[in-house]
């Protein structure tokens, strides 16, 4: 698991706090969050992995097709701000939390370091202006928010039981109009296919689906979590409109397994939410917004790094 995927928002601010902009800062310094600096080139290691790995599905390279190019350049570049952001936070945190990387781990981020600095060809070292000592350096920042994570989360309760974690298999219909619900509802009830009810009047944009807890509103939730397979409700009415739902399977274990880690995670999250959010108000920020906007992606073909967090993965298990 990659620490930070569900955690950041993207943003240029520190939890709730907007980054000031400003443009007296030092040439390289992209923001700095009290004391502590990001640096053009420290940002320019996570956007190069990041524009390749947000840039390429399903081995189409994104970067290539004119429609998408602006809006994911957006993205990648504030997800990179967000995301180192969030680790010089943490790493005040853990500093507060009496946290620090032992003399082990940090054998392993050196050795970390040397493998993806080694993977760089001269054309990214050049593009990002890198060396082997700023990379371990940026190891050790996201190893101690990686350590910090854990022990904020250590507590969580991992028990998850089956009927929280359920999912189903369904088809649905929903539509907004009442008129069209009452004709639907009586059609069902002369024996029409659901499925080809559904083809003509869905509109909520899918027909089959699984579902997890909390997903549909509580009404239509309780009623498709009590169907049986091949079991039809009545019409379903709720503030969006009208839901009518055909249980296909009201247990599907492998979904139910996965979702367990899902909830798991969820919960970690918040027990991270409620130390984190309260501690980055006491924080202050400023942002090299000139310097930044300045920064533009390279998708020439010269820059394809994308390994430094499967690196960190591989050695800084803890």
């Amino acid at each position: 698991m990659v620490l930070f995927v569900g955690l950041c928002t993207v943003s240029c601010k520190v939890g709730e706090n907007p980054m000031i902009f400003i443009s007296d800062m030092s040439a390289d310094e992209v923001f700095r969050i009290n004391e502590k600096s990001c640096t053009l080139t420290e940002a320019k290691v996570f956007l190069a992995n990041y524009q390749n790995i947000y840039g390429t599905v399903y081995n189409i390279n994104l970067w290539e097709h004119e429609f998408g190019k602006n809006s994911l350049e957006k993205y990648v570049k504030d997800l990179t701000i967000s995301q180192l952001a969030q680790i010089i936070s943490m790493g005040y945190l853990a500093q507060e939390e009496g946290i620090s990387l032992t003399e082990e781990e940090g054998k392993q981020v050196q050795k970390a370091a040397k493998e993806y600095y080694d993977s760089l060809s001269k054309e990214e070292i050049s593009y990002m202006g890198v060396s082997e000592g700023i990379i371990e350096e940026m190891y050790r920042q996201y190893g101690l928010a990686d350590k910090l994570y854990t022990h904020l989360t250590t507590s969580v309760n991992d028990e998850v039981s089956d009927d929280e974690a359920r999912v189903m298999e369904l088809q649905q219909i929903f539509v907004t109009d009442k008129d069209t619900a009452k004709s639907i509802d009586a059609k069902l009830k002369e024996g029409s296919d659901f499925l080809s009810l559904a083809s003509t009047y869905n509109e909520s944009g899918e027909i089959e689906r699984a579902l997890s807890r909390g997903e549909l509103p509580e009404k239509v939730e309780k009623k498709a979590f009590d169907l049986e397979p091949e079991e039809v409700s009545g019409m379903i009415k709720t503030k969006e409109g009208y839901y009518f739902i055909k249980c296909m399977d009201n247990y599907n274990q492998e979904l139910t397994d996965a979702n367990k880690q899902v909830i798991v995670e969820r919960r970690r999250k918040e027990a991270f939410d409620d130390v984190y959010e309260a501690f980055i108000k006491t924080l202050s920020s400023q942002f090299h917004d000139t310097l930044w906007e300045g920064v533009r992606i390279e998708t020439d073909g010269s820059i394809k790094t994308r390994s430094f967090f499967e690196v960190y993965e591989s050695y800084c298990k803890w």
